[in-house]
Protein backbone atom coordinates (compact mmCIF):
# COMPACT_ATOMS: atom_id res chain seq x y z
CA UNK A 1 0.00 0.00 0.00
CA UNK A 2 1.23 3.25 -0.81
CA UNK A 3 1.75 6.25 1.52
CA UNK A 4 0.73 9.74 1.31
CA UNK A 5 1.28 13.16 2.54
CA UNK A 6 -1.62 15.61 2.21
CA UNK A 7 -2.72 19.20 3.00
CA UNK A 8 -5.25 19.48 5.28
CA UNK A 9 -6.42 23.07 5.47
CA UNK A 10 -8.67 24.59 7.63
CA UNK A 11 -11.64 23.49 9.14
CA UNK A 12 -13.36 25.77 6.09
CA UNK A 13 -12.20 23.34 3.64
CA UNK A 14 -15.42 20.96 4.97
CA UNK A 15 -18.07 23.47 3.13
CA UNK A 16 -16.01 26.38 0.85
CA UNK A 17 -16.00 25.45 -2.83
CA UNK A 18 -13.56 27.96 -3.64
CA UNK A 19 -10.86 25.67 -1.81
CA UNK A 20 -8.93 23.52 -4.85
CA UNK A 21 -8.08 21.28 -2.03
CA UNK A 22 -11.25 20.33 -1.44
CA UNK A 23 -12.61 18.82 -4.76
CA UNK A 24 -8.86 16.58 -4.67
CA UNK A 25 -9.95 15.37 -1.29
CA UNK A 26 -13.64 14.87 -2.18
CA UNK A 27 -11.96 12.73 -5.84
CA UNK A 28 -9.73 10.58 -3.50
CA UNK A 29 -11.80 7.47 -3.89
CA UNK A 30 -12.63 7.73 -7.63
CA UNK A 31 -9.28 9.41 -8.30
CA UNK A 32 -6.31 8.37 -6.13
CA UNK A 33 -6.88 5.46 -3.49
CA UNK A 34 -9.45 2.93 -5.20
CA UNK A 35 -8.52 0.34 -2.71
CA UNK A 36 -10.55 0.55 0.81
CA UNK A 37 -7.74 0.53 3.79
CA UNK A 38 -8.36 -1.78 7.15
CA UNK A 39 -7.51 1.04 8.82
CA UNK A 40 -6.23 4.48 8.67
CA UNK A 41 -2.89 5.80 10.76
CA UNK A 42 -2.64 9.90 10.78
CA UNK A 43 0.48 11.19 11.58
CA UNK A 44 -0.83 14.66 12.58
CA UNK A 45 0.92 18.19 12.46
CA UNK A 46 -1.57 19.33 15.24
CA UNK A 47 -0.19 16.74 17.90
CA UNK A 48 3.30 17.82 19.29
CA UNK A 49 4.29 15.45 22.34
CA UNK A 50 7.81 15.21 23.22
CA UNK A 51 7.80 11.64 23.01
CA UNK A 52 5.95 9.57 19.97
CA UNK A 53 1.82 9.05 21.15
CA UNK A 54 -0.64 7.34 19.97
CA UNK A 55 -4.21 7.89 20.41
CA UNK A 56 -5.90 3.95 22.00
CA UNK A 57 -9.37 4.65 21.67
CA UNK A 58 -12.13 1.15 22.05
CA UNK A 59 -15.25 2.66 20.68
CA UNK A 60 -15.86 5.81 18.95
CA UNK A 61 -13.19 8.66 18.09
CA UNK A 62 -13.95 12.00 19.65
CA UNK A 63 -14.03 15.39 17.35
CA UNK A 64 -11.31 17.90 18.41
CA UNK A 65 -12.68 21.51 17.38
CA UNK A 66 -8.87 22.53 18.07
CA UNK A 67 -9.70 26.36 16.17
CA UNK A 68 -10.70 29.29 16.92
CA UNK A 69 -12.65 32.36 15.29
CA UNK A 70 -15.34 30.24 12.94
CA UNK A 71 -19.11 30.23 12.99
CA UNK A 72 -20.60 27.77 15.46
CA UNK A 73 -21.31 25.46 12.60
CA UNK A 74 -18.05 24.47 12.44
CA UNK A 75 -18.46 23.27 16.34
CA UNK A 76 -21.20 21.04 15.99
CA UNK A 77 -19.71 18.75 13.20
CA UNK A 78 -18.54 15.49 14.02
CA UNK A 79 -16.77 12.47 12.28
CA UNK A 80 -17.14 9.35 14.53
CA UNK A 81 -14.63 7.23 12.82
CA UNK A 82 -14.03 4.08 14.73
CA UNK A 83 -10.76 3.58 16.82
CA UNK A 84 -8.04 1.36 15.66
CA UNK A 85 -6.57 0.41 19.00
CA UNK A 86 -4.99 -2.57 17.30
CA UNK A 87 -3.17 -0.58 14.95
CA UNK A 88 -2.04 1.67 18.13
CA UNK A 89 -0.70 -1.40 20.24
CA UNK A 90 0.81 -2.58 16.43
CA UNK A 91 2.89 1.31 16.39
CA UNK A 92 3.33 0.82 19.47
CA UNK A 93 5.42 -2.52 19.37
CA UNK A 94 7.17 -1.85 15.84
CA UNK A 95 8.20 2.19 17.34
CA UNK A 96 9.39 0.70 20.85
CA UNK A 97 11.17 -2.21 18.76
CA UNK A 98 12.93 0.16 17.12
CA UNK A 99 13.71 2.23 19.75
CA UNK A 100 12.27 5.29 19.30
CA UNK A 101 9.60 4.27 22.69
CA UNK A 102 8.82 4.56 25.26
CA UNK A 103 5.72 4.96 22.94
CA UNK A 104 2.96 6.90 25.38
CA UNK A 105 -0.97 5.62 25.20
CA UNK A 106 -3.97 8.78 24.73
CA UNK A 107 -6.69 6.73 25.85
CA UNK A 108 -9.13 9.54 25.90
CA UNK A 109 -7.73 12.26 22.77
CA UNK A 110 -9.94 11.97 19.50
CA UNK A 111 -9.53 13.12 16.06
CA UNK A 112 -7.28 16.49 15.60
CA UNK A 113 -8.73 18.94 12.61
CA UNK A 114 -5.69 17.93 10.81
CA UNK A 115 -7.19 14.36 10.68
CA UNK A 116 -10.78 14.97 10.68
CA UNK A 117 -11.06 17.76 8.57
CA UNK A 118 -9.31 15.59 5.33
CA UNK A 119 -11.50 12.15 6.10
CA UNK A 120 -14.68 13.72 6.15
CA UNK A 121 -14.16 14.33 2.86
CA UNK A 122 -12.09 11.43 1.54
CA UNK A 123 -14.17 9.03 3.67
CA UNK A 124 -17.67 10.88 4.72
CA UNK A 125 -18.93 7.75 5.87
CA UNK A 126 -16.56 7.55 8.95
CA UNK A 127 -16.39 3.71 8.53
CA UNK A 128 -12.41 3.11 8.68
CA UNK A 129 -10.77 2.77 12.14
CA UNK A 130 -8.55 5.60 12.45
CA UNK A 131 -5.76 5.92 14.46
CA UNK A 132 -3.80 8.93 15.05
CA UNK A 133 0.41 9.47 15.96
CA UNK A 134 1.85 12.65 17.18
CA UNK A 135 4.98 14.57 16.17
CA UNK A 136 8.19 15.39 18.24
CA UNK A 137 9.20 19.10 16.85
CA UNK A 138 11.87 19.11 19.32
CA UNK A 139 13.00 16.02 16.83
CA UNK A 140 15.23 16.16 13.72
CA UNK A 141 13.28 15.53 9.99
CA UNK A 142 15.79 13.27 9.59
CA UNK A 143 14.87 11.73 12.74
CA UNK A 144 10.60 11.40 11.71
CA UNK A 145 11.80 9.73 8.17
CA UNK A 146 13.54 7.14 10.44
CA UNK A 147 10.48 6.73 12.55
CA UNK A 148 8.16 6.37 9.68
CA UNK A 149 10.39 3.50 7.77
CA UNK A 150 10.11 2.02 11.62
CA UNK A 151 6.00 1.94 10.47
CA UNK A 152 6.73 0.21 7.07
CA UNK A 153 5.56 -3.09 7.84
CA UNK A 154 1.67 -1.80 8.31
CA UNK A 155 1.75 -0.92 4.73
CA UNK A 156 1.44 -4.88 4.25
CA UNK A 157 -1.12 -4.90 6.96
CA UNK A 158 -3.76 -2.83 4.77
CA UNK A 159 -3.34 -0.06 7.08
CA UNK A 160 -3.10 3.35 5.16
CA UNK A 161 -0.65 5.53 6.34
CA UNK A 162 -1.23 9.50 5.77
CA UNK A 163 0.62 12.65 6.65
CA UNK A 164 -1.04 15.45 7.16
CA UNK A 165 0.54 19.05 7.38
CA UNK A 166 1.73 21.57 4.86
CA UNK A 167 4.75 22.28 3.42
CA UNK A 168 4.74 25.76 3.80
CA UNK A 169 2.96 26.85 6.56
CA UNK A 170 3.59 30.30 8.20
CA UNK A 171 0.90 31.85 9.37
CA UNK A 172 1.76 34.82 10.37
CA UNK A 173 2.49 36.17 6.94
CA UNK A 174 -1.04 34.87 5.48
CA UNK A 175 -2.10 37.21 2.76
CA UNK A 176 -5.30 37.16 0.11
CA UNK A 177 -5.82 33.77 -1.46
CA UNK A 178 -5.85 35.50 -4.76
CA UNK A 179 -2.72 37.53 -3.92
CA UNK A 180 0.69 36.80 -5.43
CA UNK A 181 2.55 34.40 -3.45
CA UNK A 182 5.84 35.72 -2.41
CA UNK A 183 9.31 33.91 -3.56
CA UNK A 184 10.70 32.66 -0.05
CA UNK A 185 7.37 30.96 0.03
CA UNK A 186 7.33 29.79 -3.81
CA UNK A 187 10.72 29.01 -3.55
CA UNK A 188 11.03 26.20 -0.66
CA UNK A 189 7.40 24.43 -1.98
CA UNK A 190 9.93 24.28 -5.40
CA UNK A 191 13.05 23.26 -3.45
CA UNK A 192 10.80 20.30 -1.98
CA UNK A 193 8.78 19.39 -4.74
CA UNK A 194 11.71 18.92 -6.74
CA UNK A 195 13.63 17.09 -4.38
CA UNK A 196 10.74 14.39 -3.77
CA UNK A 197 10.04 14.10 -7.81
CA UNK A 198 14.42 13.67 -7.92
CA UNK A 199 14.59 11.09 -5.21
CA UNK A 200 16.89 13.34 -3.26
CA UNK A 201 15.78 12.24 -0.04
CA UNK A 202 18.93 12.81 2.17
CA UNK A 203 18.18 16.76 1.09
CA UNK A 204 14.73 16.30 1.96
CA UNK A 205 15.46 14.99 5.36
CA UNK A 206 18.27 17.78 5.59
CA UNK A 207 15.72 20.52 5.13
CA UNK A 208 16.50 22.34 8.63
CA UNK A 209 19.78 23.55 6.87
CA UNK A 210 17.59 24.89 3.56
CA UNK A 211 17.10 28.52 3.15
CA UNK A 212 13.47 29.77 3.62
CA UNK A 213 13.10 26.71 5.88
CA UNK A 214 12.48 28.70 9.18
CA UNK A 215 10.81 31.30 7.31
CA UNK A 216 8.02 29.13 6.42
CA UNK A 217 7.92 26.89 9.35
CA UNK A 218 7.95 28.63 12.64
CA UNK A 219 7.42 25.38 14.15
CA UNK A 220 8.32 22.40 12.19
CA UNK A 221 4.82 20.35 12.59
CA UNK A 222 3.38 20.75 9.63
CA UNK A 223 6.17 19.66 7.57
CA UNK A 224 7.40 16.35 9.78
CA UNK A 225 4.08 14.53 8.86
CA UNK A 226 5.82 14.22 4.99
CA UNK A 227 9.36 12.64 6.35
CA UNK A 228 6.87 9.88 8.44
CA UNK A 229 5.10 8.87 5.29
CA UNK A 230 8.04 9.66 2.89
CA UNK A 231 9.92 6.84 5.18
CA UNK A 232 7.36 4.57 5.72
CA UNK A 233 7.11 3.87 1.36
CA UNK A 234 10.63 2.67 2.07
CA UNK A 235 14.27 2.97 0.83
CA UNK A 236 13.59 3.88 -3.23
CA UNK A 237 10.11 5.03 -2.89
CA UNK A 238 9.43 7.04 -5.51
CA UNK A 239 7.25 10.80 -5.30
CA UNK A 240 4.47 12.01 -7.29
CA UNK A 241 2.46 14.87 -6.83
CA UNK A 242 -0.77 14.77 -6.63
CA UNK A 243 -2.21 18.04 -5.61
CA UNK A 244 -0.85 21.69 -6.18
CA UNK A 245 -2.64 24.67 -4.69
CA UNK A 246 -1.87 27.69 -2.44
CA UNK A 247 -4.38 29.98 -0.09
CA UNK A 248 -3.68 33.35 1.59
CA UNK A 249 -1.00 33.51 -0.78
CA UNK A 250 1.44 31.60 1.44
CA UNK A 251 -0.30 28.46 2.52
CA UNK A 252 1.08 25.36 -0.11
CA UNK A 253 -1.40 22.37 -0.47
CA UNK A 254 1.13 20.78 -2.60
CA UNK A 255 0.43 16.63 -1.70
CA UNK A 256 2.45 13.66 -2.28
CA UNK A 257 1.94 9.93 -3.05
CA UNK A 258 4.90 7.51 -2.26
CA UNK A 259 4.84 4.50 -3.82
CA UNK A 260 7.39 1.61 -2.59
CA UNK A 261 9.71 0.21 -5.10
CA UNK A 262 8.58 -3.09 -5.01
CA UNK A 263 5.13 -1.84 -6.43
CA UNK A 264 6.93 0.58 -9.42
Amino acid sequence: MDTFFIAHGAVNVVVDETVPVRSFLQSWKSDTMQETPKAILMVSGHWDTDAPTVNLVHGTNDTIHDFNGFPEFFYQLKYPAPGAPDVAMRVKELLDTSRFGPVKEEKARGLDHAVWVPLMLMYPEANIPVCELSVQTGRSAEYHYNLGKALAPLRDEGVLIIGSGHVTHNLKDRGPTDGPTPKWASDFDTWVKDSLLNGRYDEVNNCEKVQGYKRNHLKPDHLFPLHVALGAAGKGAKATLIHHSWTDSVISYASYRFTAAAAQ
